[in-house]
């Protein structure tokens, strides 16, 4: 449901197990944050497979309008192009940190004209549970993330990681200059097992297995056609 107000969006979500709502008024997606090396260059070189520029530094953090999230079980999408990313994503509501799964959803087509622009161009789905930070800051690498393409029957993994792939998310917040209230970010993903390819259909999670406690979220992608 957005906001009539400003530019951003608000969200129903449960904040651990109480239904809330959200707001969420500035969005960045930080990209290139693998802490190991090695890994940053496989990801970088899928996409330079499809096109994409190679970063000139690392990390990025891309603006994006805060509108595009959504908790929603589906997407449209201009042509059949994109393709989703497991990320951990953090916002700052009520002067706390939260922490949930989402998809940086990008229009790969649009990414070889430029970055900026193919993320704009899809929603960003996210799960409607969050995660008190304070809970999981102490054990955070041991968070695991994994997506599925889905076509019909067929679930196939896609990514399989954990967080500690990725720059914490206090460091990256400091590198931005700061997670102010109601600003959420995207903190990185991790290589796609078997390339980079669009599916009918993705899902995702980031688990806890000291808590024993998952964020499962799945979407549909409904593919709109190209007229010119």
């Amino acid at each position: 449901m957005a906001r009539n107000e400003t530019a951003g969006i608000s969200l129903d979500v449960a904040l651990d197990d109480t239904p809330a709502t959200v707001s969420v008024d500035n969005l960045i997606i930080a990209g290139w944050t693998s802490r190991d090396v090695a890994a940053m260059e496989a990801h970088i070189r899928e996409l330079e497979e499809l096109g994409v520029t190679r970063p000139e530094s690392t990390p990025v953090f891309y603006r994006v309008a805060a509108a595009m999230l959504t908790t929603a079980g589906a997407i449209q999408v201009s042509g059949p192009h994109s393709s989703g990313e497991v990320e951990y994503v953090m916002l700052n509501h009520a002067g706390e940190w939260w922490v949930t799964v989402g998809s940086d959803h990008t229009d790969r087509e649009a990414e070889t004209v430029g970055v900026s622009l193919s993320k704009q161009m899809c929603h960003k789905p996210v799960g409607r549970t969050w995660w008190r930070f304070a809970d999981v800051k102490d054990h955070w690498d041991e968070l695991q993330l994994k997506s599925w393409i889905v076509d019909g029957e067929d679930r196939i993994l896609y990514q399989d990681g954990g967080v500690a792939a990725m720059k914490r998310p206090e460091e990256l917040a400091g590198l931005y200059g700061g997670l102010n209230e109601n600003w959420a970010m995207f903190g990185g993903t991790l290589a796609a097992i078997g390339g980079v390819r669009p599916a009918p259909g993705f899902a995702l999670e980031l688990h806890d297995p000291v808590r024993n406690k998952t964020i499962s979220h799945a979407y549909r992608t409904d593919v709109l056609p190209v007229e010119g």
